[in-house]
């Protein structure tokens, strides 16, 4: 009889030590499965936010070759109505001096007609070469060149113009400050040829390592939403340059209210 109850309890035992051990089997099961699934979702994570990012330089990448093309075209179109329909006539005029029987006074006339034109071509060549890279970015960085900006706006003497700039030299990389450049260009390209405003005011702001830039005038306003859809040349090439920089554009503006424009921009210098 003693001997079935120690029998009975080495069962018992043996029966707790196999739950015991089946709990713990569970258990490891558990807490690997738990793992798993973490690190799955972890993994999903991490991959979503790699095409996210993939994404955007991807979108970057679209806005970049599109400036660039809008640019391209626009130089050759410059160059086609600036240069080449003048050199045309320069060629034209030079070949009217070769012949023999020409006066003296034509040749006169002809000579200070190629004068002319050549004169026209170099000033056109200059304008484009201007457009490029301007020469005030190039040598003394991106707040001469907002200032030179500023007083050739200013000195139409139809546009009251405001500039007030916090020095952002050594702060931006080259290719950031000709991207701010095109951008505070394009803004006031537009509120001169569509605004019909007389003042116009540009401030810059270095603040907890970020540059604020805040552009405005007083025209006659536009709906922001139809002028995205309407995606014209000045508001998308804006856009791709502010992609560019990653940086935020925020536009407010309404019929009869003006616009107001602020860009927020991370500064890169350049390591060299």
């Amino acid at each position: 009889m003693v001997e079935e109850l120690l029998l009975q309890e080495d069962y018992q035992i043996v029966d707790l030590i196999l739950i015991a051990i089946a709990l713990l089997v569970v258990m490891a099961l558990a807490i690997i499965l738990f793992f798993y699934f973490s690190r799955k979702r972890i993994i999903k994570s991490e991959l979503e936010k790699a095409n996210l990012k993939i994404a955007n330089q991807k979108e970057v990448l679209q806005a970049t070759i599109i400036t660039q093309e809008e640019e391209r075209k626009r130089i050759a179109q410059d160059l086609h109505d600036a240069i080449s329909s003048k050199l045309n006539i320069v060629s034209l005029n030079a070949s009217m001096l070769s012949i023999k029987d020409i006066s003296s006074e034509e040749t006169n006339k002809l000579a200070n007609s190629i004068l002319k034109i050549t004169g026209n071509v170099l000033e056109s060549s200059r304008k484009i070469a201007h457009d490029l890279l301007p020469p005030t970015l190039d040598k003394f960085g991106l707040d001469a060149a907002l200032e030179e900006l500023c007083d050739e706006v200013a000195e139409s003497h139809i546009f009251q113009v405001d500039c007030h700039l916090d020095a952002s030299e050594n702060i931006l990389s080259k290719d950031q400050e000709l991207h701010v450049f095109r951008i505070v260009q394009e803004l006031f390209n537009n509120s001169i040829k569509y605004s019909e405003a007389t003042t116009l005011d540009l401030q810059t702001k270095i603040k907890k390592n970020l540059l604020y830039l805040h552009y405005s005038d007083n025209g006659k306003g536009f709906d922001v939403l139809e002028a995205k859809k309407a995606k014209g040349l000045g508001m998308s090439g804006i856009e791709n340059r502010v992609a560019i920089l990653n940086a935020t554009l925020e536009i407010i503006s309404s019929p009869k209210n003006g616009m107001q424009v602020t860009l927020t921009l991370t500064p890169s210098k350049d390591e060299n």
